[in-house]
């Protein structure tokens, strides 16, 4: 069975996030393991790790997702900030590791958006990755001798638009970068898709998309509607069904075959009002049950 959720707070300590998932029906959840707009860190309880990996368990809930800081910019021509974003992401990893996070997920920044495979961007992104994961050294001695994470690092699609009359290239080269960086695969996000002029919504667009990820592991779906037209390069989430993917649009997505079919979704859709998770949860389980949705009947 398809593994499905949302992203869930930390608020009151890890096992609540754990709490709060369970709840909402989840069997695979999303979190940040700390304030996702800030530097600031502090340490994670030994006892409260063991308590989240302990009733994790129990309950379930795999795999486990975090969501790295807003903050980073691993492309930045800024050294100090790129410095900065590497020892956050590295951060990221070794909490992961504590509570037993299976994946951690970065944004590729504009780094996979700028058009050209050489750029800057992207050189400064790959690098800083590598950083992070020891895969930068030239032989397997010197890679051995790098730090490793048991948690595997996951690669996020940006919404950025396509170069005018252009087909879209920004997963292609995500996927390259995944490749080269030997990070564990691409996170693909349905909004930042669609805004980037991939049209999920139809069949021929969905084979363009997959051709696009060969060679790599797609491991996770954020399965969120846009607000924005397909290929307008905004990055507003919606609830599922509400915007310009729509609830066809999603079916079309969500029976398409590998590399998607069976990957874990988790729904970062608005959270304006309490019933908006539950709300959303409903909608998904009715799309991949093949039923008609509640806000269809």
């Amino acid at each position: 069975m398809r593994r499905f959720g949302v992203h869930v707070s930390i608020a009151g300590g890890f096992p609540k996030a754990l709490e709060r998932a369970h709840a909402l029906g989840c069997t695979t959840f999303q979190i940040f393991s700390h304030s996702p707009r800030s530097w600031q860190l502090s340490g994670i309880p030994e006892e409260e790790a063991r308590k989240f990996r302990s009733e994790r368990e129990k309950l379930g809930l795999d795999p486990v997702f975090i969501h790295a800081c807003y903050l980073l910019n691993l492309s930045s021509e800024n050294t100090d900030l790129r410095e900065k974003s590497v020892w956050m992401l590295e951060e990221e990893m070794k909490r992961a590791d504590i509570i037993g996070a299976d994946y951690v997920i970065v944004h590729s920044g504009r780094a996979a958006t700028d058009g050209e495979d050489d750029s800057g961007a992207n050189i400064l992104f790959m690098e800083a990755v590598k950083s992070v994961l020891g895969t930068g050294a030239k032989n397997k001695k010197e890679n051995k001798k790098k730090k490793k994470f048991r948690a595997g690092l996951l690669l996020e699609n940006t919404a950025a638009a396509p170069a005018p009359n252009h087909p879209p290239e920004s997963i292609k080269m995500l996927a390259r970068m995944a490749l080269e960086t030997g990070a564990a695969g691409i996170c693909f996000d349905t909004c930042h898709g669609f805004a980037s002029g991939y049209d999920i919504t139809a069949s021929d667009g969905m084979q363009f998309l997959a051709r696009q990820t060969q060679g790599v592991e797609v491991r996770l779906i954020h399965m969120n509607d846009s607000r924005g037209r397909l290929g307008s390069g905004l990055d507003r989430h919606e609830h599922l069904g509400k915007g310009g993917i729509g609830l066809d649009g999603l079916r079309n997505f969500l029976g398409f075959g590998p590399p998607f079919r069976d990957v874990p979704l988790i729904m970062e859709t608005p959270k304006k009002k309490e019933e908006d998770d539950p709300m959303n949860m409903r909608t998904a389980r009715e799309l991949l049950s093949g039923k008609k949705t509640h806000s269809e009947t």
